[in-house]
């Protein structure tokens, strides 16, 4: 079993790298060994240097991790759209073999790893040979880790939440937890949370309002978090 949770999310564009990064940097500043991993990323812009992953290089950033971003990522493509349609245009897909391997020279260095996903939880990563797909929840099954939920804090969040959360759980995923991304406060944000947590037993573990440069809960709290959700 890896040591680390997964990071998903409702949708694309709801905040996961953002999220990510703020819990690295704390759990980092704080002395903890955490690490990141990515397994495939769309949308990597081309440098003079060769291919920048753009989500990972964030990271790296935000938190100080110590290797470049691209030994973060098991596969990178240019084209930004959905990873599996990107492999078909620019060869090289992901397979399970690589991430397993990935994860295990990663896990060699950290404590815990914080995977990233892509999209949302329904994320087609890569074709199969026998034509069928292999999705974000085959990740989330190899690495028995279980799931932290970022979602808007906004309107349309309770269907998309509560969506998210039924699916994973029908799949027998482990759900740790929702964070609520872009929150602002008053009652619509507030009422969001309270039906959030009511109508899938689920805890909103933390809301994080725009352009936090750290996160709302203390290194201390997220290492028992960590633990918690990984070896209980």
């Amino acid at each position: 079993m890896t040591r680390g949770i997964f990071v998903t999310a409702t949708g694309t564009d709801a905040g996961k790298t953002y999220i990510t990064a703020l819990l690295l940097k704390t759990l980092r500043q704080g002395g903890y060994a955490a690490g990141y991993y990515k397994p495939a990323l769309s949308g990597a812009v081309l440098s003079p240097a060769g291919f920048v992953p753009g989500d990972a290089d964030y990271v790296c950033r935000t938190a100080q991790l110590e290797y470049p971003p691209e030994e973060y990522v098991t596969q990178m493509y240019k084209t930004p759209v959905s990873p599996h349609l990107a492999s078909m245009r620019e060869g090289h897909p992901l397979s399970v073999s690589q991430v397993a391997d990935h994860v295990q020279r990663l896990s060699r260095s950290y404590d815990w790893i914080t995977v990233e996903g892509s999209g949302g939880i329904v994320c087609p990563l890569a074709p199969r040979p026998d034509g069928g797909h292999i999705f974000l929840e085959d990740l989330i099954r190899l690495l028995a880790i279980p799931i932290l939920i970022v979602a808007p804090a906004g309107l349309g969040t309770i269907n998309s939440t509560v969506l998210t959360v039924e699916y994973a759980q029908r799949r027998d995923f482990t759900v740790a937890g929702v964070i609520l991304n872009h929150w602002q406060g008053g009652y619509m944000e507030q009422d969001n949370l309270h039906m959030i947590e009511r109508y899938t037993g689920v805890p909103v573990l933390a809301v994080v309002p725009e352009e936090a440069t750290a996160f709302p809960v203390s290194a201390v709290t997220l290492s028992q978090w960590y633990k918690e959700m990984i070896f209980t």
